[in-house]
This record gives C-alpha cells, sequence and structure tokens, in this order.
C-alpha cells in the first residue's frame, strides 16, 4: 500500500527530491517504475483529475486492472487519495474491485484506511452478490488485516460503523492476534463501538 505524499526517498529540507516535482500536494516521479503505457493513468489518479482520467482511458493500450505504481493500481491509487468521481469512473470503466496490490490489500483497505466513507459505501453498494461484499470485507492484506482493521487503526468512527453494519467481523484477528478494536486508541469512540460490537458477538 502506498502512502499519501511520500514517493520512494527521503524529502529533503524544502520538501523536493532529485527527479521529483510536485503538483497540488501530491508528489511525482517522472522516472518511477510506472510502465511507459500506463503514465497517463497513473498521473490522473495521483491527481484526481476525472477528466484527464477519462481521456487515459480511452487511449488505454493495456490493462485497466495492471499496477501503476508500487504495485498499486490506478483504482487503489485513487481509494488511497480519496477521489470519489475518478473511483466511480473507474469502476464504471470495469476496474476489478477485488484486485489485490503488492501487499496482498484490495481498494476497499485503501479506503477504510483513509476514512472515506462515501468510497466505502460505494463499493458495498457495488457488491450486488452477497459472496463479493463477504469476500471484500474479510479480505486480508499480508499483516492479516481486514478493512475493519484498517479503519480501526484510523479511528474512522463512519466507516467502521459502515463496516459493521455490512457484516464485517469485529472478532477477527489479523497476524499478531490483534482484533480490530485493539487497533483503536483506549477511550476513543471508535474502540467503544468495536469493544461492544465484539463483545455481543461472543455472547451470541
Amino acid at each position: 500500500m502506498a502512502v499519501p505524499g511520500r514517493r520512494n526517498g527521503m524529502l529533503d529540507e524544502e520538501g523536493e527530491e532529485d527527479g521529483l516535482f510536485q503538483e497540488d500536494g501530491v508528489l511525482l516521479e517522472p522516472d518511477s517504475d510506472t510502465p511507459p503505457h500506463l503514465q497517463d493513468l497513473a498521473t490522473a489518479a495521483q491527481l484526481g483529475d476525472v477528466d484527464a482520467l477519462r481521456n487515459a482511458l480511452d487511449n488505454l493500450n493495456g490493462d485497466i486492472n495492471e499496477p501503476v505504481e508500487d504495485g498499486d493500481t490506478a483504482l487503489h491509487l485513487t481509494c488511497l487519495y480519496g477521489y470519489l468521481p475518478c473511483v466511480q469512473l473507474l469502476l464504471e470503466r470495469g476496474a476489478c474491485m477485488e484486485v489485490k496490490d503488492e501487499d496482498g490489500a484490495i481498494p476497499l483497505h485503501d479506503a477504510c484506511a483513509g476514512g472515506y466513507t462515501e468510497i466505502v459505501q460505494l463499493f458495498i453498494n457495488r457488491a450486488t452478490d452477497p459472496e463479493c461484499k463477504k469476500r471484500m470485507l474479510e479480505s486480508v492484506d499480508v499483516e492479516g488485516d481486514t478493512p475493519l482493521h484498517h479503519a480501526a487503526r484510523g479511528e474512522h468512527v463512519d466507516v467502521v460503523r459502515l463496516l459493521l453494519a455490512s457484516g464485517a467481523s469485529p472478532t477477527m484477528p489479523n497476524s499478531y492476534a490483534k482484533i480490530p478494536s485493539e487497533l483503536a486508541d483506549p477511550g476513543s469512540e471508535a474502540r467503544r463501538i468495536l469493544e461492544a460490537t465484539a463483545g455481543a458477538v461472543a455472547c451470541q
């Protein structure tokens, strides 16, 4: 999973690095590992430019689900940065909701980590097949984290509520035997909600 605002290397005191340029707070690396035929798609996804993204898709000579940067697909990047219109466009054009990045995370992991409730709701709404929704909610990355673990870690209360209401398990442990509630700070509303839900599940 990529990290917003940081791209392959340490920034110097002025926030710039050789070979990098910055636009609207997003660092772009012209000489990155992005395949040449996906450069336009990657740039549009990073910047959240829906018109540029539409143009890149219209002229795409490749697979919409190919990794464009650091193992992330265009859908991963738009979820990472919270670009709802771009996410909608990619899904309309056939981007796979269950595609995994190099860390085993699906786009829903990124949306949950960022607390982007509308994007999370969009994924849940589009998962009209109950099995698809179940797979996404239970999908784990290399550390065994589900989307709910990511939402809990960020203490994104609205996303936590939405995931729980959609059937996410509050008791599924990750690779470190941590359930989602243990990743939220003690005393936080997110932790309180998760602990109460986990307790109710345990009593069933």
